[in-house]
């Protein structure tokens, strides 16, 4: 029996080998038939898959010729493919394939098997079709991991790139490849890490940010981070809910831009505001940048300070009248309403009126301390300047 059994199986593997052929283009005719994203890829793609079923036939029967030995699995199978073949095809699709492969061979086994050695075969294909699973998931495993270490370099690239606003059709090409759909606006948040992120925690970071954005990008630098935000929706409300993956300490957020070509300028404005976050330290987390323009002059912030001369000082001058005439009173005396008043020779109740209309033309409410400290600070920068 054992000899009969041996006979029946060399039996079968010749007619596997004569056979190749019409098992490959049997399974390829398969393909074509019953998956449809077998059909919308490009033609080289799909010349690359023959290969890879024709290597799953030659290697099944090269297996079966010994079932004693380890089955090759999907490493050996897309050796004869390039390694971008599995960006366009993926796991499931490569299960799929498996699975159609089986298919294929269980409706040929009457003609491929010796009498009798039907069930064998069919047996012998799941045995193989099994192993080849497992390893296709090793496979796709391999690949993620090379394509996020990949990815996370290039990334890394990307945002200091735009850091230092290097905005070049280069750039433009490595952020489409990292899926920056480019729809929307765009922004720089900052902050650092109370100890550096290990590749666990850098990848939860990442995956943090593209859950709250459409678009989101993250530079590691050291101990500080970078996020990137882009897309249609709040962009603030996104960037203040992952306020905390952040480490303690101050988080700036810095103003949304057009396009993420624009980026450079949020980056400038919120790393500034880093730097200088510490001169006020009941300061909001996250604050924007936009609220640090006194403490960021100080640090020599030079967009700041056109930025508090052009929005709180100029508008005052092109007001006319006595606008800041009595801002300068208020704020040069103790914010006091009253000792105002009498250095202007005016009601109290004037000079609320005029601090009113000050508010209305720059946006800052001298009756705030924190207002009215930004608006001393436009109020000195003016003057240096050369204004009255």
């Amino acid at each position: 029996m054992a000899r009969q059994a041996t006979r029946d199986q060399a039996h079968t593997l010749r007619r596997l080998h004569d056979g190749s052929g019409l098992l490959a283009a049997a399974a390829l005719r398969k393909l074509d038939e019953n998956l449809p994203w077998y059909r919308a890829l490009p033609a080289e793609d799909r010349s690359w898959l023959g290969l890879v079923v024709q290597a799953g036939i030659s290697n099944f029967i090269t297996w079966f010729s010994d079932p004693s030995t380890p089955p090759n699995g999907a490493g050996d199978i897309f050796a004869a493919a390039p390694p971008e073949l599995t960006r366009s095809i993926s796991l499931q699709h490569t299960l799929q394939l498996v699975r159609l492969i089986v298919e294929v061979v269980e409706d040929h086994s009457e003609r491929l098997a010796a009498p009798g050695g039907e069930r064998d075969l069919r047996e012998a294909v799941l045995r193989y079709s099994r192993e080849v699973a497992f390893s296709a998931a090793e496979v796709y495993a391999r690949a993620a991991e090379v394509r996020g270490a990949w990815d996370a370099r290039l990334e890394a690239l990307v945002v200091d790139a735009l850091v230092r606003g290097d905005a070049d059709d280069a750039l433009r090409s490595r952020v489409a490849a990292l899926g920056w759909s480019g729809h929307g606006k765009a922004l720089v948040m900052v902050g650092t890490t109370s100890h550096p992120l290990d590749d666990v925690r850098a990848a939860e970071l990442r995956r943090a940010t593209r859950r709250a954005a459409d678009d989101a990008l993250v530079g590691i630098q050291g101990d500080r981070l970078i996020v990137v935000l882009g897309g249609e929706g709040d962009l603030r409300a996104a960037a203040a809910s992952l306020l905390a993956r952040f480490g303690p300490g101050p988080v700036v957020i810095g103003p949304s831009v057009p396009s993420l070509a624009e980026a450079a300028r949020s980056a400038s404005a919120a790393l500034a505001g880093l730097s200088a976050a510490r001169a006020w330290p009941t300061a909001p987390r996250p604050v924007l940048a936009d609220e640090l323009l006194p403490e960021r002059v100080l640090v020599g912030d030079t967009v700041a300070r056109r930025t508090l001369v052009e929005q709180a000082y100029a508008p005052l001058v092109a007001a006319g009248g006595s606008l800041l005439e009595t801002l300068a009173a208020h704020v040069e005396h103790g914010r006091s309403l009253e000792a105002a008043a009498r250095v202007l020779y005016v009601h109290p109740n004037t000079v609320r009126y005029r601090l009113r209309k000050v508010a209305e033309v720059t946006g800052w409410d001298p009756l705030d301390a924190r207002e009215a400290y930004v608006l001393q600070t436009a109020l000195a920068l003016g003057r240096l300047d050369g204004g009255t």
